[in-house]
């Protein structure tokens, strides 16, 4: 999907309040998120790489969060070869 901010996945489906921007960037695929209940969340937090939120991913309880799921690699490679 794709909007004035840019394209963008559901990471949680159910949830079509919050989205998940990717944009290729020279760090390679970067991700933002939106959030229509924290709208400050988008001003507040700039575009992540996907190296860093591997990197953060090391220190997350997977039990808790799952930044694979909400973080879809696979998902933002597809959206960035078809725009």
């Amino acid at each position: 999907m794709k909007d004035e901010r840019g394209v963008y996945y559901y990471p949680y489906p159910q949830n079509k309040r919050i989205r998940m921007y990717v944009s290729d960037q020279d760090e390679g695929i970067c991700f933002r998120l939106w959030n229509r209940d924290d709208p400050e969340l988008w001003m507040e937090h700039g575009w992540v790489a996907y190296e860093a939120i591997q990197q953060a991913a090391k220190m997350v309880d997977k039990n808790k969060f799952d930044p694979d799921h909400a973080y879809d690699i696979n998902a933002a490679r597809e959206l960035l070869k078809n725009r």
